[in-house]
């Protein structure tokens, strides 16, 4: 049997599928599944006061903070996706002033470009320093700041999946928001199909993947954008010039791990299509699809989709 649980977590929707053979050992998966979620949300979240995020943040320029190893290990690894995509990815976003970048029916106009540019100034990841022997990390400068929301949906997204597998659910999906995760062969002896979907109509996919221990994650103009003198502008920034990316309206990665699908999609926006493309054909393992601003599809060199 399958079974399906939704709900509110790490401030987006979590839409959470188990197969079982007993609703009570359903039941049991689901609820293990959604106090993952939370556990790592207590972690890394910056709405929770105590959480190492926060604990970081409070003390940038003062001094480095000992966190735990599962924490310290995600900001190694997201310091050489960073690396990787040559600054394109950073979790020192968190820098960015709020009053200019609210994404919403409030923002009415845009900064002008001198004053965005000297908005990112604090955002560097070369400047989280970290220290393998006391598990400390250290923000280099006043005012920076450090957030997941770049990685930390399918970072939980896989974690849980692990967790699932480990208990013996042989079939499931773990979807963050667009962001999941999905392993096993349901009863009914198809793959999963997902749907991607297109940025102008979030609630029609324009394709369908046939799917089975891969994750697919998906960044777009749709999810949070202000239109603004009749245009529009995405949540995305360029950690560059401190503006909203132009040019792209998603991006959908799909590779066996969530958290490295969820940390790709951001930077390939950031970079655009020819190097994001670039980039991407040569990972092993990882596929993307691009649709820019006048609808046109680009696909990476292994994609496959129906």
């Amino acid at each position: 049997m399958q079974k399906k649980r939704i709900e509110k977590l790490m401030g987006n929707r979590f839409e959470i599928t188990v197969e079982a053979e007993k609703t009570r050992d359903a039941d049991q998966f689901l609820q293990v599944a959604v106090d993952e979620i939370g556990r790592i949300e207590e972690k890394l979240s910056t709405f929770k006061e105590q959480s190492e995020t926060n604990r970081i943040n409070r003390n940038a320029g003062i001094a480095a903070v000992e966190v735990s190893d599962e924490t310290f290990q995600l900001i190694k690894r997201s310091q050489k996706i960073s690396a990787l995509t040559q600054g394109a990815f950073d979790i020192s976003y968190g820098s960015l002033d709020k009053r200019f970048w609210n994404f919403d029916t409030r923002m009415t106009s845009l900064p002008d470009r001198k004053t965005a540019k000297s908005m990112v100034k604090l955002i560097n990841y070369r400047n989280i320093i970290l220290d393998d022997e006391k598990n400390t990390v250290f923000l280099k400068n006043r005012g920076m700041r450090i957030g997941f929301g770049g990685i930390g949906k399918g970072y939980a997204a896989e974690k849980t999946k692990e967790l699932l597998k480990n208990m013996g659910v042989k079939a499931g999906i773990v979807n963050a928001s667009g962001d999941l995760t999905a392993w096993g062969i349901p009863e009914n002896g198809h793959k999963w199909t997902i749907g991607i979907v297109h940025p102008d109509f979030k609630d029609m996919p324009f394709s369908y993947l046939d799917v089975t221990d891969l994750a697919v994650a998906t960044s777009g103009n749709y999810e949070k954008f202000a239109v603004i003198d009749g245009k529009k502008y995405s949540h995305t920034i360029d950690p560059q010039t401190g503006f909203p990316i132009q040019g792209i309206k998603s991006v959908t990665i799909i590779c066996p791990n969530a958290e490295i699908s969820d940390a790709l999609a951001t930077p390939v926006t950031v970079m655009g299509i020819k190097a994001g493309l670039g980039m991407i054909n040569q990972m092993k393992d990882i596929s993307c699809i691009i649709i820019d601003d006048f609808n046109n599809m680009y696909y990476s060199k292994n994609i496959r989709i129906i």
